[in-house]
């Protein structure tokens, strides 16, 4: 229930018994959580407090007590049952700021934490970083307004109306910005109090305890605005500028830093526990590198396949949506320079992701510079990153082979269960027509119609023991980008326990290799490969197992797909067996 249950002991044994502490109940990842916390123990115990506690987190706390009392509370709450066991007291050093009740502010100035500074990288001549100012926010729906100080009394309307009457224009669209926010306003932000915008205001201090005039004193302003910006509480938005991007933007400096350059990126990466990351895009360029850019983009593992895109002439705008993460990417080509950036936020939090999206968008500033492409260059290389970015990549791959000429594919049933997503050759989605669990065979249906090169011919009747078979694989997973052939021979037409439906082979493929066709030396199927069975057995090295093509038959003939049979033809050299493997043999894989 608690994130934060450790304590000083040491500490806390030598605070005076008149310390002012607090007993913790209860913490809440998100405002909405707190927001209905609150409200829940208020109407069960009395002395509730709201703290926000840092790194997004908040909680409900009972006093403020001396250490005495609060021993007294913990003990007798705990006794009837009213409270959790696992609370216990905490020091104004343990809170951040008060949110609830608003308005009030129970923390010693002494207690209150002072925020550091961002820390920066060192400073070097290619990974310098970039600088971070206070933002300078003018668009009303993003600006984090700071509340005035609360007077000791509440105004009477008239004197509400008059404090009204000195707002400026971008306080009263502001106004307008967090009533709808809050679910009660739902007309244009004009920054003009009409009927619309009293009725909103009256149905807020309704529902906020106060008496529904249709005019906000300075104190209810500033407990709405605090409800609006407490969203973005611990973020540490901060104007950051980098020359040597061009680029001017405010950033989530509370949850991401900057970490190094790796052309066109500029890195800024998670710091504590919220996943987030900030990427600054520069590179010189015309439309076809905006174009490469965006086909790019969507290979990567920060962009999920799932999510509204858009491609123009001069600019593109790509969404990415899984159950993990949401990723906003956008850039445009001025001048000949292409700029742009990209927020990656953990899925379920869209306020604070609009919110932060929002003040980026509004922010985003070019200036003079382009990242020299050499920037923070180093010797560290992969396939399977561009840019320091990882490329998304399948949950898992193995093989299959085309079995009519609209492209239906037979492969194992283990490569298909549980699948966001299913493609043949990484660029042809594909759902599952049929399935024989018993045997461990599936057979897909393609989305779009393919045309294979070839298709498997089933051979007709068995074929002789100890005769050469091979089989077409994906062994490595495309590592290789095509598929290689394991040579072995065929040992028995009967599994080890004497099964009909399974011929034992005398080879030694890899995982990827599941799935595969086996030919005999004329290019004829004989079956499909089995990947290792999950019995716990352990068979000496060189022994495979395979489906018999009679048994892939039966399921293609029920699928109600046509299938080629062989006619005994000649025995094939290697590389002509080669060939009518590869054009038949397809890598398939399961994504998330």
């Amino acid at each position: 229930m608690f994130f934060m249950a450790v304590h000083a002991a040491g500490a806390q044994q030598a605070a005076s018994d008149q310390d002012i502490v607090w007993v913790q109940i209860e913490a809440q990842p998100s405002l909405n959580a707190i927001n209905e916390a609150l409200q829940r123990r208020a109407a069960q115990l009395t002395d509730v407090n709201g703290f926000y506690l840092g790194s997004g987190w908040y909680g409900v706390a009972l006093g403020p007590y001396t250490r005495e009392d609060a021993q007294t509370t913990l003990r007798r709450l705990r006794a009837q049952g009213r409270i959790p066991r696992d609370s216990y007291i905490a020091t104004a050093a343990d809170y951040e700021r008060q949110i609830w009740p608003i308005g009030l502010d129970q923390l010693s100035a002494a207690a209150e934490a002072t925020q550091p500074e961002t820390a920066l990288p060192e400073q070097g001549e290619s990974d310098s970083p970039p600088e971070i100012t206070q933002p300078e926010v003018t668009q009303p729906e993003v600006a984090e307004v700071i509340p005035p100080e609360p007077e000791a009394a509440d105004e009477t309307p008239r004197e509400a109306r008059a404090s009204e009457a000195r707002l400026t224009r971008d306080e009263r669209a502001a106004l307008q910005v967090a009533l709808q926010w809050a679910g009660f306003y739902q007309g244009r932000i004009d920054a003009a109090f009409g009927r619309g915008t009293r009725s909103s205001m009256a149905g807020w201090q309704e529902a906020n305890n106060h008496e529904p005039t249709g005019v906000l004193t300075t104190k209810q302003r500033a407990e709405l605005l605090g409800q609006y910006n407490a969203v973005l509480d611990g973020m540490g938005l901060a104007a950051v500028s980098d020359p040597k991007m061009g680029i001017e933007m405010i950033v989530p400096t509370g949850v991401v830093k900057f970490t190094k350059y790796e052309p066109p990126f500029a890195h800024f990466d998670a710091t504590g526990d919220i996943p987030a990351r900030v990427l600054m895009i520069s590179q010189e360029g015309d439309q076809n590198t905006l174009f490469g850019l965006y086909d790019i983009m969507q290979t990567l593992a920060i962009v999920p396949p799932d999510g509204p895109r858009e491609r123009k002439s001069n600019s593109f705008t790509l969404v990415g949506e899984s159950a993990r993460i949401v990723s906003h990417t956008e850039a445009s080509l001025k001048n000949g320079r292409i700029k742009g950036f990209t927020l990656v936020w953990p899925a379920g939090d869209e306020e604070r992701r609009t919110r932060i999206l929002t003040e980026m968008q509004n922010s985003f500033t070019r200036t003079d510079g382009v990242l020299d492409p050499a920037a923070g260059a180093n010797d560290a290389q992969s396939v399977d990153l561009v840019s320091g970015l990882e490329i998304r990549k399948p949950i898992l791959s193995r093989t299959g082979f085309y079995v009519d000429a609209n492209g239906m594919v037979l492969t194992t049933a283990g490569v298909v269960e549980s699948c966001g997503r299913i493609t043949i050759e990484d660029d042809f989605e594909a759902d599952v027509a049929a399935q024989d669990p018993e045997n461990g065979v599936a057979l897909l249906r393609p989305r779009a119609t393919l045309a294979p090169m070839n298709v498997a011919a089933f051979r007709q009747g068995p074929a002789r023991l100890k005769s050469d078979v091979a089989v077409s694989g994906y062994s490595y997973g495309g590592v290789l980008g095509a598929p290689s052939l394991t040579y072995g021979a065929l040992e028995d037409l009967r599994g080890l326990n004497g099964e009909t439906g399974i011929s034992r082979l005398a080879l030694e493929p890899l995982e990827g290799d599941a799935g595969g066709p086996v030919l005999d030396s004329g290019g004829e199927v004989l079956g499909m490969l089995l990947p290792p069975a999950e019995d716990g057995r352990k068979l000496p090295e060189g022994v495979a197992f395979a489906v018999n093509a009679q048994t892939l038959q039966r399921l293609l003939s029920d699928a109600g797909v046509r299938t080629a049979v062989a006619n005994g033809g000649r025995q094939l050299a290697p590389a002509e067996l080669s060939d009518r493997a590869a054009g038949m043999t397809v890598l398939v894989s399961c994504w998330d």
